[in-house]
């Protein structure tokens, strides 16, 4: 068959609309430095840098129920979820317990002159009883003074020292930049994720998992025990039991946050906790919100050597990733119609940045329940230039592996593109 050369030429427009955008679209997107995935194979060659290595794999399809029936309403998603719920609490993180069966608090310290007056400090020392144990850790919260009562409120889940979150304001950390949120006119809180499950594989066990289980939590626990990350999610949880008295926070706008390990279990907490208005993962990586499937970066087998973060059901996927009856992109799924934040860092190749934003990509059938459009694959943004659509975002930021005030400011614009 002849074609005329105009007939050529329309057809050769329509092919590039179809294709030609969608590869522009591609280059245009964040793509991995070449420089760096040449350092990482010089340093790691274990691991693989390469998109092109990335196996050929088949994601779980989160809408498809034990049964095998499809998932078509947000009802019918009520029971999957449970399921998908389940799973996740068999083979990865645990199966947590509720509240204690005291639960007190009891204000350390408060000081309404906080930041030379812009905010109130409030120093909570959370109190559990169980079974005639005992447990304490502490909440620091800061709320802007000027801003209407109730406020929203960002809590940290923190993994890292706790200079970083210094209620006396005499240390000062871009991983917690309280003044700028205060500013922002947002409350922020944090807790110590120590104080919950020292991360520690010798020593996890000292803190919440003792109160429930006393000195059996020393010994062989069972092969779906909740671990370190479900520990410091039940610690965030009882946070909010706290914001639930406490008049000046708004309930319905909290965002709990981590980063690293934190990310992992933020992650986690929300999807247990649907109290949490949205749910921020910075640099979570495997075991948070990359998808394991694509073994790139740190891999299952990797990230299963810090063995006190998971339940112990999970070392039977090491290398088996094809195995799990789930991938990540179901557990951000766990968190609709609420929100969510992935973000990633353009050095940090070993959180998978890409498999991070593809978890949000494929977790966006089960938003679709609520009438939001998709994160088509094709959109992964350009460094520095946050992608938000409804109620989802997500970043990658220049530098590395870290928690920054650049972070920080893209997850209180995304708050306020809900909230306000």
């Amino acid at each position: 068959m002849k074609y005329s050369p105009l007939r050529i030429l329309i057809l050769s427009i329509a092919l590039f609309f179809v294709y030609g955008q969608q590869s522009f679209a591609q280059e245009q997107g964040w793509q991995a430095d070449p420089d760096r995935i040449e350092y990482l194979e010089e340093e790691r060659p274990q691991y693989n840098w390469r998109e092109s290595a990335v196996p050929d794999f088949q994601l779980p399809d989160a809408l498809e129920a034990a049964g095998g029936s499809k998932v078509q309403t947000k009802e019918q998603w009520q029971q999957r979820r449970s399921e998908i719920l389940n799973q996740f609490r068999t083979h990865m993180y645990g199966h947590r317990p509720g509240p204690p069966e005291n639960l007190s608090f009891d204000v350390v310290e408060e000081d309404p002159e906080a930041m030379d007056g812009r905010a109130t400090l409030r120093r909570v020392a959370i109190n559990s009883q169980h079974e005639g144990r005992s447990h304490e850790f502490e909440l620091i919260l800061f709320l802007p003074n000027e801003a209407p009562k109730p406020v929203p409120v960002f809590l940290l889940m923190n993994n890292r020292d706790p200079d970083n979150t210094d209620p006396t304001r005499e240390e000062k950390s871009g991983f917690w930049p309280a003044e700028e949120v205060i500013d922002r006119g947002y409350g922020i809180a944090a807790i110590q994720n120590g104080d919950l499950a020292p991360d520690d594989e010798e020593h996890y066990h000292e803190g919440v998992i003792r109160l429930f289980e006393g000195e059996q939590a020393a010994v062989d626990r069972e092969p779906d025990a909740w671990m370190a990350l479900a520990a410091w999610g039940w610690g965030a949880s009882r946070v909010m039991d706290y914001f639930e008295i406490d008049s000046r926070v708004d309930t319905s706008r909290v965002a709990v946050l981590g980063h690293s390990r934190g990310g992992k279990a933020s992650l986690w907490a929300g999807a247990e906790d649907e109290r949490f208005s949205i749910v921020i993962s910075n640099n979570s990586g495997s075991g948070g919100a990359a998808l394991s499937r694509r073994a790139f970066g740190e891999t299952l087998r990797a990230v299963n050597r810090f063995r006190h973060w998971f339940a112990g059901n999970y070392d039977a996927f090491d290398d088996r990733e094809e195995a799990l009856p789930f991938d990540q992109h179901m557990l951000l799924s766990l968190i609709a119609p609420r929100a969510v934040y992935v973000a990633s860092a353009d050095e940090d190749l070993w959180a998978d940045p890409r498999g991070e934003f593809l978890s949000l990509v494929h977790a966006s059938p089960v938003y679709a329940l609520w009438g939001h459009e998709p994160i088509r694959a094709d959109e992964m943004p350009p460094l520095d230039q946050p992608l938000v659509a409804g109620p989802r975002g997500y970043h990658v930021r220049s530098g590395g592996h870290n928690l920054t005030p650049q972070d920080w400011h893209y997850y209180m614009d995304f708050a306020d593109h809900l909230w306000r």
